[in-house]
């Protein structure tokens, strides 16, 4: 049974683990393939494939990345899989995402420090690196600092919506970023649709919008989740015509998230392997 993990994460944006570390974790819990879905940025994939040629690891990468998109009042983020990564469409739009990103973290450090909290900012960007900086980084200092126990806390406390941090995303719609992943030649999958905490009016509203325009797949089975959202999720995927995919959403090891666990797709789904040619599960 061929095991799939087509959603996970590097330092190079609000992973833990470094490429080597993640793809050596990815061996060990017995994935066959797997996808890196940095947040706008693939630079984790050449070096990714240079250390499994390298190493002769027995494990397939999936060129990936995971666009954050603006819908209604919602951060929608779409995963782009098997795409070519020299592709002047999407390096275009990653260049464009990155510079928002940069602007949004400067404008939530500037917020930050109007109420005391310097230097959130250089300290995100140092933790971050040479990674693309997200709230995650700043969550992180925030706890580091003592501010909150944790990053959940953070979020809750400082950069939700309505938040002393909280800044509103520029980000690009999700045409736009489906088209890109699909003039690349790749296949556009609907990120966590069970995360964005909406009604499953609005969330059919999400997956048809999704599809009209121009979606292919969207995301079924998770670690951490109940087996009546995965059927739900399954049925849904079917009943809009979308392939199937599967992902940890892997940041850093946790005991109810973890590379490849509890990964499988509800019955008469099709899986967005498919789409390349991938075998079965």
């Amino acid at each position: 049974m061929i095991k799939y993990d087509l959603h996970s994460h590097t330092t190079f944006s609000d992973g833990r683990l470094a490429v080597n570390e993640l793809l050596e974790r990815a061996t060990e819990k017995g994935v066959d393939i797997l996808a890196i879905t940095d947040h706008d940025t693939i630079d984790a994939i050449q070096p990714a494939q240079e250390y499994i040629r390298e190493h002769n690891l027995a494990l397939e990468l999936i060129n990936g990345v995971e666009i954050s998109t603006k819908w209604e009042s919602f951060e929608i983020h779409i995963v782009g899989l098997g795409f070519t990564p020299e592709h002047l469409a999407l390096t275009t739009l990653l260049s464009e995402q990155q510079k928002k990103r940069e602007a949004r973290a400067i404008e939530i450090g500037a917020r930050l420090a109007k109420k005391g909290y310097e230097n959130v900012y250089e300290d995100a960007q140092s933790l971050a690196q040479t990674a693309q900086i997200t709230r995650a980084h700043f969550a992180q200092v925030l706890v580091q600092r003592g501010v909150a126990k944790n990053i959940q806390g953070v979020f809750n406390k400082f950069l939700a919506r309505g938040k002393t941090g909280y800044v509103p995303s520029q980000w690009c719609d999700m045409k736009t970023a489906i088209e890109a992943i699909h003039e690349a030649g790749g296949v556009s999958v609907l990120a966590h649709p069970a995360r964005y905490k909406m009604s499953n009016k609005w969330l059919r509203k999400l997956i048809a919008e999704f599809k009209q325009a121009g979606g292919a797949a969207m995301e079924v089975a998770q670690p951490q989740q109940a087996p009546t959202e995965r059927q739900f999720l399954g049925r849904l995927s079917q009943e809009f015509g979308l392939l199937a995919s599967q992902g940890s959403d892997f940041h850093f090891p946790m005991p109810w998230v973890d590379l490849g666990r509890n990964l499988y797709l509800p019955k008469d789904c099709q899986g967005v392997w498919r789409h390349w040619g991938g075998k079965e599960e």
